[in-house]
C-alpha cells in the first residue's frame, strides 16, 4: 500500500482555479483521506491528485493506492479513510456491513471487461458456445456480469461454456503466450492492452459494456464508484461539494488529455504511461452523481442481487445509500 501526504500551502485570502473555466474555490483546512485501487477506478482521480500535490485544489488530500480492495475496506470501516474508490458491489457490501454508515457519491467507471481471443473466431456470444473462457473475478462482479450477459444472449453459463477462473490476469496472459492453441478470455482494461502488446494477433472480440448497453435493460455495467463515511459527509458538506466538483473536472480531463494524464498515471505507480495511453480510451472513465448515479448503480445491484444476494452484502441498499439523489 502506497501512502503519500499531499501538503498544501494555506493562505487565508487565496482563491484557486482547478481548471480553466471551472471557477475557483477557497482553501480549506480539511484533509480528505482518500483510498483508491491501482486500476481504472483511480484513473479519473489522477489530475485532481496531481493538482493537489501542486497546491491547486480546495482541500488537502492524503491518499492511499492499493492493489486490492481488502487493503482499503478495513481503513474505511475503522474511520482511517474518509472516501474510497471501490468496486460497485463492494460499496453495497460496506453499506450493509456498517448498518448504513457508508454512502455512494458517484460512479467513476463503467464497464472495463472485454472478451478476447487468439484465433479471431469470436464475433458474438453465440461463438462462445462449447468454448472454455478464462477469466478472473470468481465470486465477484466480473463473474456475475459475464454470466448475466451469457444468459441474456441465450447461453447457459453452467452448460454451454466452461469458465476457467484464475487469480490474476497475468496468469491468463501467460497462458496465451505459451500455447499455439486458441485461448478465449475475459480480461479487464488495462490488461487487455497488456495482453495485446504481448500476444501476437490478439483479437478484442466483445466489449461487455457495449453488450450490456445493447440489452437496454434500464441499468448500466458499473465497475467502480466513490464512497464515503456518512460521518465525514455530515461534518464537511461544503468540502465534499468542492471535492466532487474537482473530481468531475478531473474525470473529464482524463478523457480529453490522454497523453498528459497517462504520464500522471505512471507517476502515481498505477500502470506505465504507454499502457495507460492505449488503455484509457477503453476504460469508460466517467462521472455520474445524483439521480443518474442512483439509476445506474441501483439497476446494476438489482441484477447482481437476483443472481446472488451475497454479492451485494445480502440486501439491496435503501435510498439513503445514494448521496444527493433526491
Amino acid at each position: 500500500m502506497k501512502k503519500k501526504l499531499i501538503s498544501l500551502v494555506l493562505t487565508a485570502a487565496m482563491a484557486l482555479t482547478l481548471f480553466a473555466g471551472c471557477g475557483s474555490s477557497a482553501k480549506t483546512d480539511v484533509t480528505i483521506r482518500l483510498g483508491g485501487l491501482k486500476g481504472p477506478t483511480s484513473m479519473g482521480l489522477v489530475k485532481l491528485l496531481t493538482d493537489a500535490e501542486d497546491g491547486k485544489s480546495a482541500n488537502t488530500i492524503e491518499y492511499t493506492l492499493a492493489v486490492a480492495a481488502d487493503e482499503l475496506t478495513p481503513a474505511l470501516i475503522q474511520g482511517n479513510l474518509d472516501m474510497a474508490a471501490v468496486p460497485s458491489n463492494l460499496a453495497s457490501v460496506l453499506y450493509n456491513k456498517t448498518n448504513g454508515e457508508i454512502s455512494v457519491l458517484a460512479v467513476n467507471t463503467l464497464g472495463v471487461l472485454y472478451i478476447v481471443d487468439t484465433k479471431d473466431s469470436v464475433h458474438s456470444f453465440a461463438d462462445l458456445k462449447g468454448k472454455t473462457i478464462y477469466a478472473t473475478g470468481q465470486g465477484a462482479t466480473p463473474e456475475y456480469s459475464l454470466k448475466y450477459l451469457l444468459r441474456q444472449n441465450g447461453l447457459d453459463p453452467d452448460k454451454d461454456v466452461t469458465l476457467e477462473f484464475k487469480s490474476e490476469s497475468t496468469e491468463i496472459v501467460s497462458i496465451m503466450k505459451s500455447t499455439d492453441e486458441e485461448v478465449i478470455a475475459m480480461l479487464p482494461q488495462p490488461f487487455v492492452t497488456v495482453a495485446a502488446s504481448n500476444v501476437e494477433g490478439l483479437n478484442v472480440a466483445l466489449d461487455l459494456n457495449a453488450e450490456w448497453n445493447a440489452l437496454n435493460n434500464g441499468s448500466s455495467l458499473v465497475t467502480g464508484v466513490l464512497v464515503a463515511r456518512n460521518a465525514f459527509l455530515e461534518e464537511h458538506p461544503k468540502e465534499v461539494a468542492a471535492f466532487l466538483e474537482e473530481y468531475q473536472a478531473s474525470t473529464a480531463y482524463a478523457n480529453t488529455n490522454v497523453e498528459e494524464v497517462s504520464a500522471m498515471i505512471e507517476a502515481l505507480d498505477i500502470v506505465k504511461a504507454p499502457i495507460a495511453q492505449k488503455a484509457l480510451p477503453q476504460c469508460n472513465i466517467t462521472y455520474l452523481d445524483g439521480a443518474d448515479m442512483k439509476a445506474a448503480v441501483s439497476g446494476y445491484l438489482q441484477i447482481l442481487y437476483d443472481q446472488n444476494p451475497q454479492s451485494v452484502g445480502g440486501a439491496l441498499p435503501a435510498d439513503d445509500f445514494y448521496y444527493g439523489a433526491k
